[in-house]
């Protein structure tokens, strides 16, 4: 349930009228939101992707989708 809602919060980033810096500043309040909520620094790169799949996949298409 908790990742359906970060997916669609990133939803609502990406199709609002915000300004390319605003949606990359609310890219990254999700991806630290993510972080915490699932401890994504601390996982291992083998355990934790393989347990959390979705979890990462969703992460790593917000990193994806911020213009930097």
């Amino acid at each position: 349930m908790l990742l359906l809602k970060f997916n669609q919060a990133y939803e609502a980033i990406i199709y609002s009228d915000l300004l390319a810096y605003e949606k990359d500043r609310r890219l990254d309040d999700l991806m630290n939101d993510m972080e915490e909520a699932y401890n994504i620094p601390a996982m291992r790169k083998n355990e934790g992707e393989e347990k959390n799949r979705a979890v990462i996949a969703l992460y790593r298409k917000i990193s994806k989708s911020k213009e930097l």
